[in-house]
């Protein structure tokens, strides 16, 4: 498959959108450890605004980013959203109130833990009528959603928006399940290149037994093993590096490819091409 890749919406620790992340990714700047910010939304009524948790403001905010970049009306755009854990802490306290004598689960709490509930939010804030795709592949989460978004895309010819985030499961479901940060990234796929195009991805599944590529920066590879979204952090490198001279030089455009872990022994390869 080849598609093309519009813009970026990014937050994590120490990564605070798309433009001032961008050098950090590169290399150009260095990465410094520091708290995840999720800048605050009112495209929510206030009343669903205090019902949500971390990844619902956080897939809000990222996928905003990208499509504000894209310059594109978010209500037309179909969206793909992926995450290996979902809202955790709304699932540990429905466990902790089923282990109880009362077993009296919030309503709010349980239409907060399913794993759409971040697309349903995402309908209700952007006013969208476009079809949602919410899934879930364990640590190949982000792979499963590029491949879905992709496929929408070039099936469609509609641009379409993949929004992966995952944020860490509170004890003692983190012991069983550890996920090291809250991580988020929004992209803003076509099927045919625009005046807005940042790069052109080459797609496919193999058999081969590469191993996945790593991004350089210690801090954000030990981000990018621990957390299923964040493997999207060596893509994003690329990315955030299209017009630096580690890319692009005067008399030739070197391309880079990537390798991600995929599932049943497979791998996809990415294959980058700046525009």
């Amino acid at each position: 498959m080849k598609i093309f890749i519009e813009s970026v919406g990014i937050l994590g620790p120490g990564l605070n959108g798309w433009q001032s992340s961008r050098a950090i990714l590169a290399g150009t700047a260095p990465y410094l450890q520091a708290a995840l910010v999720i800048p605050p939304g009112d495209l929510l009524p206030p009343a669903e605004r205090r019902r949500t948790g971390v990844p619902v403001k956080l897939a809000l905010a990222i996928g905003c980013e990208a499509i504000a970049q894209s310059q594109r009306n978010a209500s037309e755009l179909p969206a793909v959203f992926a995450s290996s854990a979902g809202d955790g802490d709304n699932m540990h306290y429905i466990f902790d109130m089923l282990s109880k004598n009362g077993r009296e689960v919030s309503p709010t709490r349980f239409h907060n833990s399913v794993h759409n509930a971040p697309s349903g939010y995402w309908s209700i804030a952007t006013k969208s009528m476009a079809p949602t795709t919410s899934l879930a592949c364990f640590d190949a989460s982000f792979v499963a959603g590029l491949i879905e978004a992709s496929t929408q895309t070039l099936a469609s010819g509609n641009a379409v928006v993949l929004i992966a985030y995952d944020a860490p499961y509170p004890q003692s479901l983190h012991a069983a399940r550890p996920i090291s940060a809250t991580f988020g990234v929004a992209l803003v796929l076509t099927g045919n290149k625009t005046n807005r195009s940042l790069a052109e991805l080459e797609i496919s599944i193999s058999r081969n037994s590469n191993a996945s590529t790593p991004i350089a920066d210690a801090g954000l590879e030990a981000i990018r093993v621990g957390t299923p979204a964040a493997r999207s952090l060596p893509l994003l490198a690329v990315l955030a590096s299209l017009n630096s001279e580690k890319i692009r030089t005067p008399d030739k455009i070197v391309q880079a490819k990537i390798c991600f872990d995929y599932i049943a022994g497979n791998q996809l390869d990415v294959v980058v091409h700046p525009c």
